[in-house]
């Protein structure tokens, strides 16, 4: 009689080994150039004008670029560690099949995003097709450019650096010249760009504008934050490395450095937009401010970053969520069909306007789940794992009936309270979420179902880099065919 299949152990979900990992810290910082430039950040420069200064504004989002980086690099070392995906994971905070019920609304709000940004990306070639030959359907445009993306992601994360490499220098240097025309427009109609602004906010208001500023930037990054381990399994790092910072070198640069200066220059750049034509829209702007080749090859700008900012935060990380769903059965490419297809039929040419208030909401979900994957990773397991479990229908993280309910309820919990104060939705969603998991956790959940690694804290037996350790999960098939080997003694010293 044949094994039943173990759907936790699919190909594109095991465990990334040192040898596979091939993001270098400049990789990284290419990666983000690309990231950064993205809808969401010129909307809140439009909005956040409204009723704040510019200087404002960049202090504002400069703090919670910053606030997030921290918690990416921080949520991104379980994939440096343990070369482990943000779904695989979540089975230990949630349990085997409670991990999907949050990682789908991870993926499904990933999904909606890559339909806005092809979206933006859509319209931007429709200007540049409209422009050289007068061709004007933004539909098919859409459709095309959402094919040419998925394409992109499913050849796999080195084509996605090699187009980060290509796009990067190109973008940085047409959003230099965004900034210098639409600076030049907004003086020419009599506004000085760092102290005009349409509705100032004083007071206490001033406050809460400001505060709302830093959490819609966390909220909109707080979606990437929580699955960073889905990319950071592939960034190189040192063996045997104790030093936290170092093994991190590569999250660090890229999420506290590169991140917080390019996201604040295209808030920047939304904000100078709508001073200049009372629109966060670039591709707006640009039509009104450039003309022929010039508006051209800036409209091209706006196609690359959509396409890098996908590739790597949307995709990637939607279709490693549907393949854990899915198991075996829907490897990678697979997943990375069911993101295209839910962020098409998100209708995303109809979201821009409630963009900020969605991304208020979204942060304080989110958030919740990033503060307890931190109390979960850092303060109760002390960032060992038994990585093996994992990946075990039976084993230690299947719970109570596949569920782990102090994660469940931490989770409802925590994004509840955060709902309640929207302006400060990310940071009372991280405490509340880590707060409320920590003390269920350890005071009752792990009373009943006993943690291996939290019982006998040994680090040569469950960190994973740290101590030169590649996880190796034998597949059913390794298994079934060879038993002898999977589990002869050199395998059990390389697992062990």
């Amino acid at each position: 009689m044949a094994k039943k299949s173990n759907y936790l152990k699919s190909p594109d979900l095991l465990p990334i080994g040192q040898s596979e990992r091939n993001i270098g810290t400049f990789g990284f910082a290419v990666i983000w150039v690309g990231m950064a430039i993205v809808l969401a950040a010129f909307a809140i420069g439009g909005s956040a004008i409204q009723s704040l200064p510019l200087w404002l504004v960049i202090v504002a989002t400069l703090l919670g670029s910053i606030g997030i980086g921290g918690f990416m690099v921080i949520i991104g070392d379980i994939g440096v560690e343990h070369g482990l995906s943000f779904p695989v994971y979540m089975r230990a905070p949630f349990g085997t099949i409670g991990t999907h019920i949050p990682s789908i609304v991870r993926g499904v709000t990933a999904a909606c995003w890559f339909g806005i940004n092809t979206y933006f990306g859509a319209s931007a070639i429709n200007g540049i097709l409209h422009l050289l030959v007068g061709f004007d359907n933004w539909f098919l445009c859409f459709l095309l450019f959402a094919a040419v993306q998925l394409l992109n992601t499913a050849l796999g994360i080195k084509s996605i650096e090699r187009f980060a490499d290509l796009a990067a220098p190109i973008i940085i240097l047409i959003s230099c010249w965004m900034y210098i025309a639409l600076s030049d427009q907004a003086a020419e109609a009599g506004k000085d760009i760092w102290s005009w602004v349409e509705s100032p906010a004083t007071g206490g208001a001033a406050f809460t504008a400001f505060m709302i500023i830093v959490m819609a930037n966390m909220g909109f990054w707080g979606t990437l934050a929580a699955d960073m381990p889905s990319l950071s399994r592939f960034f190189k790092a040192p063996a045997y490395e104790r030093n936290w910072f170092k093994r991190n070198k590569t999250q660090l640069v890229g999420s506290l450095i590169v991140m917080p200066i390019f996201n604040t220059f295209m808030v920047t750049i939304g904000a100078i937009s709508y001073m200049a034509v009372s629109s966060a829209d670039p591709i707006a702007a640009l039509q009104q401010t450039a003309s022929g080749f010039i508006l051209g090859i800036l409209l091209l700008m706006i196609v690359l970053a959509q396409w890098s900012t996908n590739t790597s935060a949307n995709v990637i990380p939607a279709a490693t969520i549907f393949s854990n769903v899915g198991g075996p059965k829907v490897p990678f490419w697979v997943g990375v069909i069911v993101a295209g297809i839910i962020g098409i039929l998100a209708q995303p040419w109809s979201l821009f306007d409630v963009l900020n208030t969605a991304l208020l909401i979204i942060g304080a979900i989110l958030s919740s789940i990033v503060g307890i994957l931190f109390a979960d990773y850092y303060l109760l397991r002390k960032r060992r794992v038994n990585v093996a479990e994992l990946y075990e229908m039976n084993g230690q993280y299947r719970y109570h009936k596949g569920f782990n309910w102090a994660g469940m309820i931490a989770w409802i919990g925590g994004g509840l309270i955060a709902n309640l104060f929207p302006a400060y939705s990310s940071l009372v969603g991280f405490v509340a979420g880590a707060l409320f998991y920590y003390v269920l956790a350890k005071y009752w959940w792990f009373k009943k179902y006993p943690q291996a690694e939290m019982e006998e804290p040994r680090d040569e037996k469950y960190l994973g880099i740290t101590v030169g350790r590649d996880w190796h999960i034998a597949t059913d098939e390794e298994a079934y065919m060879a038993p002898e080997i999977a589990h002869s003694p050199a395998m059990e010293a390389k697992e062990n």
